[in-house]
C-alpha cells in the first residue's frame, strides 16, 4: 500500500453487521472478509471460496488492543510471542481455551489463528471496529494470490458488498507459526520469514 491513506465506502462497518462481504488489502495479499463472530456470513465466505467448513481461518484484528479484546484469555508466553511478532506479515495459531470463534478453528476450538498485519488505518479500524474479521486470500481455490484489486477473480468482486483499493501488494502470503506447543512451529513459509525466525530466534 501506497502512502494515501485509504478511504471505506460510507456505512461500512454496518454494512458488514448486516453480513456483506469485503474484498480488502492488508500487508500481503488481498483477502476476502466477512464479521468473524457471525458464523452465517463465515459460511457464505467459505461458500463462495469452496472452502471445507473443517478448514480453519484466520481472524484479523486491526491493532494489539483489538486483539485483546477478542481473545482476552490470551496470556503468558502466546501473548509475549504475539507482542514481538504482531503487528506484521504472520499468522499465529494461537491457545483458544475459551473456544472462541469456534466456528473457524475446524476441528480443533481451543487453537486459533489470528493475524494483525501492519494495515492501512482505515482498514484497521473496520476490523477492530467489527471486534475481528475472518480473512482469506480472495481468490478462487488453489488460485494465485491477489497482489492487485483486478487479480481478484470477477466471481469474487461481484459477490463482495464492496471492495478497497490498496494499490499493489507484496503478493506473497503471511508465514505461519503455531506457538500452541513447547516450541513455535512454522506451518507455511511466507512473507517476512527471515525477520520472523530471528525474532523467534
Amino acid at each position: 500500500m501506497g502512502d494515501v491513506e485509504l478511504t471505506l465506502p460510507a456505512g461500512a462497518v454496518s454494512r458488514m453487521l448486516a453480513g456483506e462481504l469485503a474484498v480488502l488489502p492488508t500487508d500481503t495479499v488481498y483477502g476476502i472478509a466477512a464479521v468473524a463472530a457471525m458464523p452465517e456470513a463465515c459460511a457464505r465466505l467459505y461458500r463462495l471460496k469452496q472452502r471445507p467448513l473443517d478448514q480453519p481461518t484466520a481472524v484479523m484484528l486491526g491493532s494489539l488492543d483489538g486483539l485483546a479484546q477478542a481473545l482476552p484469555e490470551l496470556a503468558g508466553r502466546a501473548e509475549a510471542i504475539s507482542r514481538r511478532l504482531l503487528p506484521g506479515p504472520v499468522t499465529l495459531i494461537v491457545p483458544n481455551p475459551a473456544a472462541r470463534f469456534a466456528h473457524l478453528c475446524g476441528g480443533s476450538p481451543h487453537a486459533i489463528g489470528v493475524r494483525v498485519p501492519r494495515l492501512d488505518a482505515a482498514v484497521a479500524s473496520l476490523a477492530d471496529a467489527l471486534g475481528g474479521v475472518l480473512i482469506t486470500s480472495a481468490n478462487t481455490r488453489g488460485g494465485a494470490d491477489p497482489a492487485r484489486l483486478e487479480n481478484v477473480p470477477r466471481s469474487i468482486r461481484d459477490a463482495a458488498g464492496f471492495e478497497v483499493d490498496g494499490g499493489e501488494l507484496p503478493g506473497v502470503p503471511s508465514t505461519v507459526i503455531d506457538i500452541t506447543g513447547r516450541e513455535p512451529r512454522v506451518i507455511r513459509h511466507g512473507a517476512g520469514d527471515a525477520t520472523t525466525l530471528e525474532a523467534l530466534a
